[in-house]
């Protein structure tokens, strides 16, 4: 099967070009110039257009355990709604239970997604039982393509590691060429803050956000970068929220350490004053860590423009408001923390481009490329280039849309993003070759995604 996706501006990382992208089985055979003549069994018409490599969202998590029930949606419905925004790649986290293995959690995660996914998939590994029996199965989960390993400063009781364990964790995965992602609060002080809370009859949604204050991110992340500059590991802290932290990783970076760090959408356009909102609505947006005072959107965009943030993810872990997010009324505590976002990525950051925030071809570095390149799927993915993976996204840059729960594809209820009008909007998307979106509607099939086995971090030093 042969496709020629004919007419667009082929934008990547490096920039961008007119050209007629041929797409031959499930890779990209030939870039040509506009117009060459070529026989293709299907043609897609960008005319007007850009065409971009396929997203790679690279922090989801679907069906994911959390305070007695799971995200709302499944690999199927979850990868479903991923194409529908562009997103062709996730890496998705298996989650450790105390005194579970690693390999046998392995086990479970590819029973939950092998054959049920979308688009393409990987794995990154929590680690919440940092002992000698899963330090030794880290080598074990890198050999099975799982080279990366979560950790977290927060959740006491639940994944909470202590900075001894940390240590532990760092220097194995540097002995083994593994990475680790860091959750990065304090959830010692945390804790103290919300029991005070509570005991004081603070219930509401917003003392989520106080009691999470953005100097105990900070804190956790300038230890945690620590931690990591005397075990040598690379370090990666997964969704950035606040100034504070910023800095402490933009320190880092200037001073050529192997540190990187994302953001998120909701990091991006929500803010403390969401979870203000009137009666229960501020639990649509609990999240850890909380959307921050509007000021520090302007410092993570700064940061996106000057590669102090490396990437953007979506943390995509929806919980319904009806049942899910009710479970905390008169608890704040006791909300499911998440927010839906893997089908928006794309067009929220595509609006950073509308006004003047990053690059054309920045929107595609963060999206796709770096990602890729993090994360060791690079150049399988994250290019649109002879021989990658034909995952690509024809993007409409002038089609208007509202983001509506009425119309979105994810498994959940609402939509924190409700009644946003952005300019641009997907309109094909292809998965390895093969068209899985476009004007007639979904395409694809559950089962199409592969399992993804990753190589090192291009970036480390």
């Amino acid at each position: 099967m042969s496709t020629l996706v004919a007419g667009g501006l082929v934008v990547n990382a490096t920039g961008a070009v007119e050209a007629d992208v041929l797409v031959v089985g499930e890779r990209v055979a030939a870039l040509l110039a506009p117009g060459f003549p070529v026989e293709a069994d299907e043609v897609v018409d960008a005319t007007g257009k850009y065409v971009i490599p396929g997203a790679v969202d690279a922090h989801t998590h679907m069906e994911m355990p959390f305070g007695g029930t799971f995200s709302a949606d499944t690999f199927a419905t979850g990868t479903t709604a991923a194409a529908w925004g562009g997103t062709t790649t996730i890496i998705d986290f298996a989650v450790q239970a105390k005194g579970a293995s690693l390999l046998s959690t392995l086990d479970r995660w590819h029973a939950k997604a092998d054959g049920n996914c979308a688009v393409d998939y990987g794995f990154h590994m929590i680690v919440s039982d940092v002992n000698d029996t899963s330090l030794k199965e880290m080598e074990s989960c890198a050999n099975a393509g799982v080279n990366t390993f979560k950790l977290f400063m927060a959740y006491p009781g639940v994944f909470y590691a202590t900075d001894g364990e940390i240590l532990r964790a760092m220097a194995r995965s540097r002995e083994i060429g593994a990475t680790v992602m860091m959750h990065a609060e304090n959830g010692i002080a945390i804790d103290q803050l919300v029991a005070r809370a509570l005991a004081e009859g603070r219930t509401a949604p917003v003392e989520h956000g106080l009691t999470r204050p953005p100097e105990l991110e900070g804190e956790a992340t300038s230890r945690a970068i620590t931690l990591a500059a005397v075990t040598g590991c690379p370090l990666y802290v997964v969704h950035l929220s606040a100034a504070q932290a910023l800095d402490a990783v933009g320190r880092a970076r200037a001073e050529g350490r192997n540190v990187f760090a994302e953001t998120c959408p909701q990091y991006l356009y929500l803010s403390l004053a969401d979870l203000a909102k009137p009666g229960f609505e501020g639990a649509k947006y609990v999240a850890s860590p909380p959307p921050r005072p509007a000021w520090h959107q302007a410092e993570l965009w700064r940061g996106l423009r000057t590669n102090a943030l490396s990437a953007v993810s979506t943390d995509h872990c929806p919980f319904c408001f009806a049942e899910q997010k009710e479970l905390g009324r008169g608890d704040f505590s006791r909300i499911p923390n998440g927010i839906p976002g893997v089908e928006h990525r794309v067009d929220l950051l595509h609006q950073g481009v509308v006004r003047g925030e990053i690059g054309l071809a920045r929107w595609v570095e963060i999206c796709s490329t770096t990602p890729a390149r993090l994360f060791g799927l690079h150049p399988r993915k994250g290019v649109v280039a002879p021989g990658a993976d034909a995952d690509l996204v024809v993007y409409d840059p002038n089609a208007r849309q509202t983001i509506s729960a009425a119309t979105h594809h994810m498994n959940v209820d609402y939509s924190a993003y409700e009644g946003f009008e952005l300019t641009g909007k997907v309109d094909v998307v292809l998965s390895r070759g093969r068209v899985v979106v476009d004007g007639s509607g979904f395409r694809g099939a559950v089962g199409h995604g592969r399992f993804l086995t990753r190589g090192p971090n291009e970036y480390l030093v």
